[in-house]
């Protein structure tokens, strides 16, 4: 299996960084709340002098949602969604060890992490621009259809795996109980995206690991290597 992006997004977003984690022996029952207080934390104290919305990752994400045609304010990149609830609220959703874990390292650095049931996944996931043709099922269980040119997650398959970018998963592939083989995705495009997405994917590689005892594949790609393989 692998995880790319299409020629056309790298020539469209020249300056994306996606950093990529691929991981088994993700169970359940661990126990991750002192991690998850620590790194909600470091997100709490930067929305002490700032809001999400002038964060420089969530700045140059809503610059790229306003390229795709999307209104910043209406389609929110996943970083800026939890940031705001962090800051509306004082908490993070509880979903899964490893998603709440994901969600707290992502707020901690501003950056959309993603992660995805590799065993749901047709052969690969590739960023890329819908045909319009592709399934995306919503946590709900409704089925939606992508519009022509928007950007997903899409499978060999056909189906849509995230909408809108960095905007919204797909319940179909979301991690739940003991998973199997799980792909992790974070993406950044400020300026400093590239030192920050090696420091997420070396935190995030170093927390599975103190909690899972497993050791994760991890990559950074660039246009010239835009394939992460993985089992």
């Amino acid at each position: 299996m692998h995880f790319c992006h299409s020629i056309a997004i790298w020539a469209d977003y020249p300056e994306l960084v996606p950093g990529v984690l691929a991981v088994d022996g993700i169970v359940p029952d661990a126990f991750v709340a002192d991690r998850i207080a620590r790194f909600a934390s470091i997100a709490e104290s930067r929305l002490e002098t700032h809001s999400e919305a002038e964060l420089p990752e969530i700045q140059a994400w809503r610059r790229a949602f306003a390229r795709m045609g999307l209104k910043p304010t209406q389609y929110r990149c996943a970083s800026e969604s939890l940031l705001r609830r962090l800051r509306k609220e004082g908490s993070l959703p509880r979903i899964h060890p490893l998603i709440d874990l994901c969600n707290a390292i992502s707020v901690a650095f501003a950056i959309p992490v993603a992660a995805f049931e590799a065993s749901k996944i047709a052969g690969y996931i590739e960023v890329r621009h819908a045909t319009g043709d592709e399934t995306y099922e919503a946590f709900s269980g409704e089925a939606e259809n992508p519009a022509p040119g928007e950007v997903i997650f899409a499978d060999g398959a056909g189906r849509a795996h995230a909408r809108r970018w960095t905007n919204r998963q797909s319940g179909y592939s979301a991690v739940r109980g003991e998973a199997g083989t799980v792909l992790i995705v974070a993406e950044a495009m400020h300026d400093s995206a590239r030192a920050d997405i090696e420091r997420l994917v070396a935190t995030m590689a170093d927390e599975i690991d103190a909690v899972w005892s497993a050791t994760p594949t991890t990559g950074v790609l660039t246009s010239a290597s835009p394939r992460f393989e993985f089992l």
